[in-house]
């Protein structure tokens, strides 16, 4: 029998466990995301991964040059640029030097202030391409949060309708290459409704009757045109003058041809005709299929600094989500930090709102992992070669995650089922002694023995066939 304990340190002991009893617990903090932030899981990050390496490939393959811009500017750089709507949106706070700043609310206001900042080091004309974050106090629905991923485009310093064609090429191979093809790219020309105000003598008024206008198809015809006479002060006939111009339809070559009549006598409306149609005839020299693209003269935009040429890009099976690409010319916004004349032109993929439809659509690929074999850890004692083995995988190009326990083989198969690897190498004491390993298609539940040690080639080129099939 153990008797108490008479060690001289056993009032000491006692205490310690005493106070350690006694000690309140922490209080837990609960778990949460604040609404309209996400996390996002492996499962979400994968595909949100690829479309960003994809559009990386394509943006650099025109000439756009990686660049990064910092989340927070100041106040002023960011209000009043964009529209009421994302004034009343703007994350914005005083920080502790007494600052007034902003998180920015979309990619080109930041673009603007940082060509007028290094445009004399960068020179004209500069393209650019920036994928990130920005932040809108906005409402939450399918496709919307306030936290979103815009993947930008830009051509700054030149009015060229070269650089308004190319954004509309670069539209078209970005959702190709990502593996949409039902998608049909909407374009119009501010210029056009803003040479119809000018004929109505109703200049002073574009901003108001644009941004009515770019609800159209949220709230109808009755409610736009009731919006333009109380916001902007329109009258009735002109409200419907407005609308008349805007559900024009037809071939591109009917709606350009009856713009282009309406618009007699504006120069600035007939030039933006004229500029659209460089856009028609460079898209069909390109053999765009004609469904894929459409003049749409009802399209806004809702931000104010648009000055000429505008995308919208809808998906033909879902386009209640809204434009998933859009974007436009903006000539006069970077005038408003520099005396210098910097004319941009660009467009953006709405990462978060196509990676909703998608889903949505079922396009997202199957789960699979980073890495698509598992090496199983099966003989403790030969860790090194494990290692040794899935080094040589790797070198060849080949991602390979090796088990971190020496489990039983079964429990790794279960994990690699469970993770979607696709191939598992499985090596015990005697295969790693003759210098093979065990090649298992974990779809099929087949496998082969191939010889790794001395030379390579038979089990690359077996994980190659593997994974390409």
């Amino acid at each position: 029998m153990i008797g108490p304990c008479t060690h001289p340190s056993t009032s000491i002991c006692n205490d310690t466990q005493t106070r350690v009893a006694t000690q309140p617990q922490p209080t837990r903090i609960k778990p949460r995301t604040l609404k309209g932030f996400r996390d996002f899981l492996p499962e979400a990050m994968i595909p949100r991964e690829a479309i960003l390496e994809t559009a990386r490939r394509v943006y650099r393959s025109y000439g756009f040059n990686p660049i990064d811009t910092p989340a927070l500017e100041y106040l002023e750089v960011l209000t009043g640029k964009g529209s009421e709507e994302t004034d009343r949106q703007l994350y914005q706070f005083e920080d502790h030097g007494g600052r007034q700043v902003g998180l920015r609310f979309d990619l080109t206001v930041p673009l603007a202030r940082f060509a007028a900042q290094h445009i004399g080091q960068l020179g004209i004309p500069f393209k650019r391409y920036h994928l990130g974050p920005v932040w809108r106090g906005e409402n939450t629905q399918a496709g919307r949060y306030r936290e979103f991923m815009q993947c930008d485009f830009d051509t700054i310093g030149t009015e060229s309708g070269a650089a308004d064609i190319e954004t509309a090429l670069v539209i078209h191979e970005l959702l190709l290459q990502i593996g949409i093809q039902n998608f049909q790219l909407r374009i119009n020309n501010r210029q056009i409704l803003n040479g119809l105000l000018e004929k109505l003598e109703l200049s002073d008024r574009a901003v108001p009757v644009l941004r009515s206008l770019d609800k159209l198809d949220k709230i109808g015809r009755e409610a736009v045109a009731a919006e333009m006479q109380q916001t902007a002060q329109l009258s009735e006939e002109q409200a419907q003058q407005v609308l008349a111009l805007s559900e024009m339809t037809g071939s591109a070559d009917e709606v350009l041809s009856a713009a282009d009549r309406l618009l007699a006598g504006s120069e600035l409306g007939q030039n933006g005709v004229e500029r659209l149609r460089q856009v028609v005839r460079a898209l069909e020299a390109a053999q765009i299929p004609a469904e894929q693209y459409q003049v749409d003269v009802s399209i806004a935009r809702g931000l104010d600094y648009y000055t000429g040429v505008i995308y919208e890009t809808v998906l033909t099976d879902l386009p209640s989500i809204g434009s998933i690409c859009s974007g436009g010319r903006y000539d006069n916004l970077a005038e408003l930090y520099t005396k210098q004349h910097l004319p941009g032109i660009g467009a953006l993929l709405g990462l978060d709102r196509l990676l909703a439809a998608m889903e949505k659509l079922e396009l997202l690929p199957a789960r699979h992992p980073p890495a698509p074999i598992l090496l199983a850890y099966f003989d403790r004692d030969r860790l090194e070669d494990y290692l040794v083995l899935a080094k040589i995988v790797r070198s060849a190009g080949i991602g390979v995650e090796l088990y971190p326990e020496p489990r039983k083989l079964a429990a790794q198969l279960k994990y690699a089922d469970s993770r979607g690897f696709r191939v598992a190498l499985i090596a015990g004491s005697q295969e790693l002694d003759a210098g093979t390993v065990q090649v298992k298609c974990l779809e099929s539940k087949t496998s082969r023995e191939v010889a790794w040690r001395e030379d390579a080639t038979s089990l690359v080129e077996a994980l190659q066939d593997l994974l390409n099939n």
